[in-house]
């Protein structure tokens, strides 16, 4: 089964060009399948549709969310569409399984005020204040992605740009605007940046051809530390680190500008939403800061007139 596996994610990734995340993804949920398959003694090979379906009540018996299930199935669905495909089968037994869905929830964000707090948290950093001011303005002026944004080639940051092009989603690349804010940060740190590089490459090291490098396997810097450094940013910044990831800002991006009279269309070229129904979750979410504005400042709320259905 691992053989399947592997040459599977192999055709993931030379075919569709699947992201490394994306793989890794399907990795560990078609390894979960796997063994369970191989305590009841059998194969990708031999399971029928009994057998998946055992398997997702077996996965929902140990409490895993509605969203893991989905992904879990949706991982073998596709193993065995390429299984099919290839020949290894001669049946899908995964394909009219209905799965159970995702559950629309609302997205966590944070007020204006809030992200003012987040980004004088970065630009007064102790250490490396320019490259933490210049990742913060770039996530909250862009809504990239924490992957887009840490892996951004220099050479997209070269010549003042207004525009940043951005390499997404199964390599599918957008531009996105940049905010006059975002520009000068970008700017300054290039300069520190490019003077650390220069003092690099004279003790022998190779230039990186990242904007954020780092020492590390990757080049670049990790999307776990610039985890690490949103959560420090929040407790400086006073901000409750519970409410903020590098998702939150993207989630923050996409409601300030449609509160401000943006247009989904557009909030979903930015974002790099491949289906317009993703980016309407953000409408919700107005919805429910437009309600609380008026239950908590309409006078007819204060006398009970207005009621909370």
């Amino acid at each position: 089964m691992a053989r399947w596996i592997q040459v599977f994610l192999e055709a993931q990734a030379a075919e569709l060009d699947a992201a490394t995340n994306t793989q890794l993804a399907y990795a560990r949920d078609l390894q979960g399948f796997a063994e369970w398959l191989l305590d009841k003694r059998l194969h990708f090979a031999t399971a029928t549709r009994d057998h998946v379906e055992s398997y997702l009540i077996d996965c929902e018996n140990e409490g895993l969310a509605q969203a893991t299930r989905a992904r879990r199935l949706s991982a073998i669905k596709q193993l065995y569409r390429f299984a099919f495909e290839e020949g290894w089968r001669a049946d899908h037994p995964a394909i009219k399984i209905k799965g159970p869905g995702r559950a629309r929830r609302l997205p966590k964000t944070l007020d204006i005020a809030e992200v003012d707090r987040l980004l004088d948290a970065a630009r007064n950093s102790k250490r490396d204040a320019l490259r933490n001011c210049c990742l913060m303005e770039l996530l909250y002026a862009t809504g990239m992605r924490v992957t887009e944004l840490v892996s951004l080639p220099v050479s997209a940051a070269r010549g003042d740009p207004r525009m940043l092009l951005v390499r997404g989603k199964g390599g599918k690349e957008r531009l996105v605007p940049l905010s006059p804010p975002a520009r000068k940060a970008l700017a300054a740190f290039l300069v520190a940046r490019d003077a650390s590089q220069e003092d690099a490459r004279k003790v022998g090291a190779a230039p990186s051809p990242y904007l954020f490098p780092s020492r590390g396997k990757s080049g670049h810097l990790t999307r776990h530390r610039f985890f690490g450094l949103i959560k420090e940013f929040a407790v400086a910044g006073g901000v409750s680190p519970d409410k903020v990831t590098p998702h939150t800002l993207r989630h923050a991006f996409a409601t300030h500008l449609l509160a401000g009279g943006a247009d989904l269309r557009s909030i979903q070229t930015m974002l790099g939403h491949a289906d317009l129904a993703t980016t309407e979750i953000y409408t919700h979410v107005l919805d429910e800061r437009l309600k609380e504005l008026v239950l908590g400042h309409h006078p007819l709320a204060k006398t009970g007139k207005i009621e909370r259905n």
